[in-house]
């Protein structure tokens, strides 16, 4: 049984191998992020409400700079890293004399007084509980979420030390206990068991695991569906995580939680279209809103498992569950090929290219139509086994 089992895993354990050589590499010539004190963050929100109280000693209107994070124009790209913010980005204006900046001018002037006072009172609070400290300043919970990444951005501070906190989207299963910040013991090891990602995930400690990889799953359909085939019982031991769609911040730093404490691959299955590919892009490279974060947030080991373009033509899925490709789908695609970590990834481009040429795409459901379990018992099982990923 241990011998089958061990050349079940082989081609998983090569890959592993060769990830931790890179490991080392990448360890030594990679920037250390020095821990940002307490002291400190309230020092760098001093400096910015100073600014503004000397514009008005001087009788002139108090603008704020933000770094621009939709520009494209400011980020670089490191193989090692990902997406990451230029130093000496260019920056938007928020002025306070201005009709259409003045409500955001404010609104961002308050969140500071908020974070100020957690930081100072090292007590902790929820980007909704912000929200409704004044829901007429703020307007909607999306201005609040904003603004918050803005002044990480701008003080250059990780937003967990600002003392806001996210609430999480994601689901984990599988072959893992940890400790919650609280001192919660989380055990996922049950098939029955599901656990929702952590809020703070930097106060995760006690991580124990056997699982030879993560299988990061882009829908929480698929992710039910796995659970209830107990996909993780099969082939113990492993786990699985879903980020629901587009992952939110807390489900991209427990990917790499588990990736920085177990350095096992991490597998991703996501549709074969490309908003899948550019959730899986997410978590590999990271987006360019959050590009100010990626030391944390990125895992550029992270594989493509499937579902790839390739397969429907290899499995031969039928014609009537693949599904044309649409003017956005197609522009999506052109904006894939054209980010800068395309080039690096030769097979993932090869792969988005035939995309391209079939114009078509498929759910990772459409192997249904191969058969029910197919999925499950075959696809996946013999995509880990054989190395059946990109």
């Amino acid at each position: 049984m241990e011998s089958r089992c061990a050349e079940f895993f082989s081609e998983i354990d090569k890959l592993r191998a060769e990830l931790l050589k890179k490991v080392q590499v990448i360890s030594d010539c990679q920037r250390v992020e020095k821990e940002i004190s307490p002291g400190e963050i309230l020092n760098r929100i001093e400096n910015v409400i100073l600014g503004i109280v000397t514009s008005l000693s001087r009788d002139e209107a108090p603008v704020l700079a933000l770094p621009d994070r939709s520009n494209w124009d400011n980020i670089s790209f490191d193989s090692s890293i990902g997406l990451q913010m230029n130093l000496g980005s260019s920056v938007t204006a928020v002025r306070s004399d201005c009709p259409m900046s003045v409500d955001k001018f404010a609104q961002i002037t308050k969140i500071f007084m908020v974070i100020y006072k957690l930081v100072q009172s090292n007590s902790y609070a929820t980007k909704r509980d912000i929200y409704y400290n004044d829901t007429q300043l703020f307007g909607s919970q999306r201005n609040v979420d904003i603004i918050v990444d803005d002044i990480s951005c701008m003080l250059k501070v990780p937003r967990r030390s600002l003392h806001v906190l996210a609430t999480s989207k994601g689901l984990i299963s599988g072959d893992l206990c940890y400790m919650e910040a609280d001192g919660t013991r989380i055990d996922c090891r049950s098939s029955t068991v599901v656990s929702a990602v952590s809020s703070n995930i930097a106060g995760i400690r006690n991580i124990v695991s056997s699982a030879k990889f993560v299988m990061i799953v882009e829908k929480d359909a698929t992710f039910q569906r796995l659970l209830d085939d107990n996909f993780c019982t099969k082939l113990s031991p492993c786990i699985m995580i879903t980020g629901k769609g587009v992952p939110d911040v807390n489900s991209r730093l427990m990917v790499r939680k588990l990736w920085d404490t177990l350095h096992i691959p991490i597998f991703a299955l996501v549709d074969a279209d490309p908003h899948g590919i550019e959730i899986m892009c997410i978590y590999k490279y990271g987006s360019l809103s959050m590009s100010f974060e990626a030391h944390s947030l990125t895992v550029p080991s992270v594989m493509w498992l499937g579902l790839l373009p390739s397969d429907l033509q290899r499995l031969r899925v039928p014609e009537d569950a693949l599904i044309p490709l649409t003017k956005r789908d197609e522009s999506k695609l052109i904006s894939l090929l054209q980010r800068p970590y395309s080039a690096s990834q030769p097979d993932w481009q090869k792969e988005m290219e035939m995309m391209q040429r079939s114009k078509v795409k498929a759910e990772i459901q459409s192997l249904a139509a191969i058969a029910p379990d197919f999925l499950t018992n075959i696809y996946l099982p013999n995509k880990l086994r054989y190395g059946g990923w990109v």
